[in-house]
């Protein structure tokens, strides 16, 4: 089949169905990304255009995943913003733990990186005490691969070497060149389809919310949505952190700034 076209109008109908299911706003400059991304889904299903792909998924719920998890798909790695860890390791976690569980929640964990690095953290500062880590994605195609702990080495480097030793498992034979994220630091991390952009389901309350390089895709009326409905599953004195190029200036005044990307619930 000769490359399809990926006509404006097209284009219009996925940036539109993007926005409308996961608050992410495409602008024009996506349109070759998702006529790439979409591209081998229309020669799988035999279709000759766009348009008829984007029927296919107003249609089959299955098709229309599919196509989410394929137009939602970031890169992330481990221990991306190392500071934020540090911070955690150092000042959030002595400050916050007590008798009760500590719980924290990576809301766009992708496929995993950084609720596992979470989970390093509080396994090396708190061991077996009380703690557990909630992990959610829009895409089920990334929370598949998350809930593996199932890596290639090349995307455990940024693991520090003692966490890799004492964390995770070097593969052998047909594993060779993967790794495997520990059973033990994998039973405490659970990983859930959660879309942001909509009601969230009851998750009782968290000490820290890591809300990092999502918000980038959303527009300020969305931000400012999303933000709203994490906020009442922050406990009061918790933290709540974005990425270092994001900022919840202007987005919501519940929250006190900490240090850039660090904000506080007083």
């Amino acid at each position: 089949m000769d490359a399809i076209n990926l006509s404006d109008r097209e284009f219009r109908q996925f940036q539109g169905m993007i926005h409308n299911v996961a608050g992410i706003h495409m602008t024009d400059v996506k349109k070759a990304l998702v006529g790439g991304r979409l591209a081998k889904r229309l020669k799988q299903r035999g279709l000759a255009s766009y348009g008829d792909y984007f029927n296919l998924v107003s249609q089959e719920k299955d098709e229309f995943q599919i196509a989410v998890d394929l137009l939602t798909t970031n890169e992330t790695f481990f221990f991306r913003e190392p500071k934020h860890f540090d911070r955690l390791r150092d000042q959030i976690i002595p400050e916050l733990h007590g008798a009760r569980e500590f719980r924290v929640w990576s809301a766009a964990s992708s496929s995993g990186e950084e609720a596992y690095s979470i989970a390093m953290t509080l396994a090396e500062t708190l061991g077996d005490k009380g703690w557990r880590v909630l992990g959610s994605d829009l895409s089920t195609k990334v929370l598949q691969q998350a809930r593996s702990g199932h890596y290639t080495l090349k995307e455990a480097e940024d693991i520090p070497r003692a966490y890799l030793t004492k964390y995770c498992l070097k593969g052998v034979g047909p594993q060779d060149g993967t790794m495997l994220v520990s059973r033990a630091l994998r039973e405490r991390v659970e990983f859930r389809q959660i879309n942001l952009n909509a009601d969230l389901p009851r998750l009782g309350e968290f000490d820290v919310i890591f809300l990092r390089n999502v918000m980038i895709y959303f527009d300020l009326e969305t931000k400012r949505k999303v933000v709203q409905r994490m906020l009442p599953m922050l406990r009061q004195g918790g933290y709540f952190i974005v990425s270092h190029s994001e900022s919840l200036n202007g987005i919501t005044d519940a929250l006190k700034l900490v240090t850039p990307s660090v904000y506080h619930k007083p």
